[in-house]
């Protein structure tokens, strides 16, 4: 009866147990649902010993333990009896008695654990709160495995969990570390055949659920040791159930602290397991320091997968059970058994060979009996309020820590700001030495500027009359123009006379020529008539030749006047002498001119005297040979005269072109020092706006802003206070000056007046401007 019920019902018990509507015990046949590893679960589960809280039990529950140990020898005694309790299990024979005493009992022991573990399923609620240490006893002795998938649900109350119905929407979604995930499933127990093959179902769900998970809590994330857990509650349950269980796994059984980014857990945990290990195995202790085989290098894998990566499956499931229970303090426990049990294989290994014991031979020396490692755990001495109390001191570590590395960063940021200023300072130092380097530099310059302005005071005095005469420039000018357009109409006039010259020398031999051609002394009225138009034009020679006389008087009395204004002159400047050496040959030029048009009236006047004595003895020529005679030396001596005016001419002619060489050589000269000027002008204007640059740099550098520098500046005060009485002393002999640049020296004398320390610079720069102003004015 039993067998048909399985056989109906059997591949649904679970879910009937976890909805608690299985009212009778079930039977003693395998389920269809057992993995490959179910018979070696099965034989773990009874073979244990009795821990010290089975004293508190009924007899019921006492007698049950006991069969349970007798079980237990019987599988340590025959392993025979392993395998006929599995076949029997997967058999779906009639008969329920087995044909020895061993396997007879085995079932018996095997049924009762069934209808054990059914009872409390259903009446879960009423184990955890009456029964609970009973219930803790069993689940140390291992849960069965068609068990585990509810009694895990039940004990992480995860059946009934809202976010269950978003697992679907969940895988929908994307999540940013599929990429990690998909790259880890491989690693996750390789050799197990769920999980087996790429694109395998094991592999398909266990990315399922981590992807699901990272989106739930997007802090976390994923990480890789979690999916060893996934992957045991995928072996036990479906995936939806394993995601319900390991969501509550993270939230309530500190896994999560595990997982996070930081690891402040995970740093916790090898804090507190240092401690037991230096409390209770102080020598493998010491041994590991000595190796320098930190704790973290063995522990933290443990701590993180929970033995999963670290004991055979089977053995690292019995402690998921009992961790599902108690929580992380069975991880201490087993990481301590491990240790106490192989410390004198340890103590003498070193850290190459404890490595290498770690990964080969620990492992495996729990399989075939974890009862016995499960039996080690329980002996090592466990106190939860030592270990909050660690946990404060770990706490109280962590702060210090932070507050230190807070303390650190503000000391770094002190010392930054430290260095910023002792940079500031050295750069203040550089200034101050630079500042000290220029004042002495300052002090040179101004024993320089004493010496050239001894030098100035010889240049002011050779520059007065350059001053006066720059000063008379424009009138200078003038009088140069003046002269040229009175040189220009004198050589017009000049031309003029000698037209006129040649007019008369040719009316005279035409006169010469009538003379020959008269006729006797006939027609005497017309003689007369032309006697007397010869006296009147002889009247009007005598006229304009006393007007000549009048000129040239004037003249002699104009040039008197010029020679006695000049004649105070004549002693001053090269360049003063050829002006009035320019003007006396003017007047020269003016006489020589008056003189030659007073010859040229007289000629004039001699001509027409001439033709009335031709006309008045033209008819008495035959009775006056000797008079004819006479007058042919008479006009001999008048073209020699001819000749030696005609000398004077050119001789005047000469000096004339000599005079206009030299007026346009000294008009060149008088241009070429106005252009010298000018650029002496530029030249300083110059120089004053690089000295006003000079004098803002000065300031803004605060060269004279300091304490130190304060006599200094009196004495130079003092130096520009004497230097200033000299310009002034000499600047009072120029008198009053017009030029720009004198202009600019009364100015700058004036601007010494100034006391303030900025323009002290200032009036050191004019008086180097002055100097330099002496020495390019010629």
């Amino acid at each position: 009866q039993w067998q048909r019920w399985w056989g109906c019902r059997g591949p649904r018990v679970l879910q009937y147990l976890a909805a608690g509507c299985l009212d009778v015990d079930p039977p003693s046949v395998g389920s269809p649902m057992l993995s490959p590893d179910s018979s070696s679960h099965d034989a773990a589960l009874s073979a244990t010993a009795v821990s010290p809280d089975s004293e508190n039990l009924s007899p019921d529950e006492l007698e049950l333990l006991a069969k349970l140990e007798e079980q237990n020898r019987l599988l340590e005694a025959d392993s025979k009896s392993m395998r006929s309790m599995s076949g029997s299990r997967r058999n779906s024979g009639s008969s329920l008695v087995s044909s020895s005493s061993a396997s007879s009992n085995l079932s018996h022991l095997e049924e009762d654990t069934w209808i054990l573990w059914g009872r409390i399923v259903n009446e879960w609620d009423e184990w955890r709160r009456k029964k609970d240490k009973l219930l803790k006893e069993l689940i140390r002795k291992g849960i069965p495995h068609h068990f585990r998938a509810i009694v895990w649900q039940l004990l992480g109350n995860a059946t009934d969990m809202p976010v269950k119905n978003q697992y679907s929407e969940l895988l929908k979604m994307s999540s940013p570390c599929e990429k990690l995930i998909r790259r880890d499933i491989a690693r996750t127990y390789p050799e197990h055949e769920f999980f087996k093959g790429q694109d395998s179902l094991g592999q398909e769900v266990l990315f399922n659920v981590m992807k699901a998970y990272s989106l739930v809590d997007r802090e976390v994330g994923y990480c890789q040791g979690s999916a060893f857990i996934v992957g045991l509650l995928l072996m036990q349950m479906p995936e939806e159930e394993a995601f319900c269980v390991f969501v509550r796994l993270m939230q309530e059984y500190r896994l999560r602290e595990l997982f996070k980014p930081s690891m402040a857990e995970l740093g916790l945990c090898i804090y507190q397991f240092e401690y037991l290990l230096q409390e209770q195995l102080p020598e493998l202790n010491v041994h590991f320091r000595s190796q320098s085989f930190h704790t973290s290098m063995y522990a933290s894998s443990w701590f993180l997968t929970l033995f999963l990566t670290f004991l055979p499956l089977p053995v690292a499931t019995r402690i998921f059970d009992i961790f599902m229970y108690e929580g992380l303090e069975i991880i201490f426990r087993v990481g301590l058994a491990i240790l106490q049990y192989n410390q004198t294989d340890l103590i003498q290994l070193d850290m190459e060979g404890m490595s290498q014991h770690f990964q080969k031979v620990i492992p495996h020396q729990f399989d075939s009996c974890p009862d016995k490692l499960i039996l080690r755990a329980y002996q090592i001495k466990y106190n939860p309020k030592r270990m909050k109390k660690l946990e404060k001191e770990y706490t109280t570590i962590k702060n210090k820590e932070m507050e230190e590395q807070i303390e650190i960063k503000r000391l770094r940021t002190e010392n930054r700001l430290l260095k910023q200023r002792i940079e500031t300072l050295e750069k203040g130092q550089v200034t101050r030495a630079q500042e000290a380097e220029e004042n002495y530099v300052i002090k040179r310059e101004l024993a320089v500027v004493r010496q050239q302005c001894s030098t100035a005071s010889e240049s002011l005095e050779r520059a007065q009359d350059t001053i006066r005469e720059l000063q008379q420039h424009k009138h200078s000018e003038e009088f140069v123009s003046g002269l040229q357009t009175q040189l220009e109409q004198s050589r017009l006039r000049e031309a003029e006379l000698l037209g006129a010259l040649k007019e008369m020398q040719d009316k005279v031999l035409d006169l010469e020529k009538r003379n020959n051609s008269l006729p006797d002394e006939t027609n005497v009225a017309q003689l007369q008539e032309e006697l007397k138009q010869v006296k009147l034009r002889e009247l009007e020679t005598l006229h304009s030749f006393r007007e000549m006389q009048e000129t040239v008087t004037e003249l002699n009395q104009r040039w008197q006047h010029h020679m006695a204004r000049g004649g105070g002159h004549w002693k001053e400047s090269p360049k003063k002498n050829a002006l009035n050496e320019l003007q006396d040959k003017l007047m020269g030029v003016r006489l020589r001119e008056a003189q030659a048009q007073a010859e040229l009236k007289e000629v004039k006047l001699k001509a027409l005297q001439l033709e009335s004595q031709n006309q008045i003895h033209s008819n008495l020529l035959s009775r006056h040979e000797q008079e004819r005679a006479a007058l042919q030396d008479r006009l001999q001596h008048l073209t020699s005269h001819n000749k030696s005016l005609q000398g004077q001419l050119s001789e005047m002619k000469r000096k004339q072109t000599e005079s206009d060489c030299k007026s346009k050589e000294e008009v060149m000269a008088v241009r070429l020092r106005e252009a010298d000027t000018m650029a002496a002008m530029a030249e300083l204007r110059q120089r004053i706006a690089e000295l006003e640059i000079q004098k803002e740099e000065g300031l803004i550098q605060g060269q004279l802003n300091h304490s130190d520098s304060r006599q200094y500046i009196t004495e130079l005060r003092e130096q520009i206070a004497e230097l200033k009485n000299e310009v002034w002393g000499k600047t009072g002999k120029i008198g009053p000056l017009t030029f720009p640049i004198a202009c600019d020296v009364i100015l700058f004398g004036s601007s010494l007046v100034s006391t303030s320390d900025g323009d002290l610079f200032l009036n050191l720069m004019w008086l180097e401007l002055v100097q330099t102003w002496w020495k390019k004015v010629p």
